[in-house]
């Protein structure tokens, strides 16, 4: 297979490499310590139920799903571009 500059295997390297950057960066977002009983963005009290679940917790059900869907909307891209982008 015609690979031009690409070596051996660079395709899978790729995917690897953007797995593992996913993989880091949800670690990093993972709560760690002791749980809070309020919401830090809201002040609304967490419940019981959800602290227990979830060690570290520091945000209410309802701030949580809205700052997924932000960090969703903005966490989508290809840093290392496409081989059709990068001929250009």
């Amino acid at each position: 297979m015609a690979t031009g500059w690409a070596g051996d295997g660079a395709v899978q390297q790729q995917i690897d490499d953007s797995i593992e950057d996913a993989i880091k960066r949800a670690r990093a977002q993972l709560p760690s310590g002791p749980s809070l009983s309020h919401c830090e963005e809201c002040g609304e009290s967490i419940p019981e139920p959800r602290r227990l679940a979830l060690p570290g917790v520091r945000l209410c059900v309802a701030c949580q799903e809205e700052r997924d869907q932000d960090q969703g909307a903005t966490s989508l891209y290809n840093r290392r571009g496409s081989k059709d982008s990068q001929l250009r």
